[in-house]
């Protein structure tokens, strides 16, 4: 059985997959709509003020607590392959720690919270609009 905290950093990597940081150059290969691994979400990841979105597009199971609409915002710096920092989830009022690794059209991200104790990462699919 999931804990909540569980469930929610879990929710945090899906709306990540989690992604990004305010120089948009090292991040426009990341930028798009994206298919989390067990197919049970879609986000699309945006420039959002001084920072990066990613803003759910497509959720499968409501009952998880994520909803079409919900967004984390992302600080992160890099190479365009390999990015760390900080993400926020203004619905829940929490800040996770963030990695993410790109690769031509999958991503994986991994979000932390309670100083690393509880983890979760996530596979991420280039979807074709």
């Amino acid at each position: 059985m999931r804990t909540p905290l569980t469930i929610r950093a879990f929710a945090i990597c899906v709306a990540a997959g989690a992604v990004l940081q305010p120089a948009q150059a090292a991040n426009e290969g990341i930028l798009g709509d994206w298919a989390r691994g067990d197919g049970n979400a879609q986000v699309r990841i945006a420039p959002c003020g001084g920072a990066l979105c990613a803003i759910n597009t497509w959720i499968r199971d409501v009952e998880s607590g994520e909803h079409v609409g919900d967004r984390l915002v992302m600080k992160v710096s890099g190479n365009g392959s390999s990015m760390s920092g900080t993400a926020y989830d203004p619905q829940r009022k929490l800040s996770y720690s963030l990695q993410i690794n790109y690769a031509g059209q999958s991503m994986q991200t991994r979000g932390c919270v309670l100083a690393g104790i509880i983890c979760k990462s996530i596979s991420w699919s280039r979807v074709s609009r």
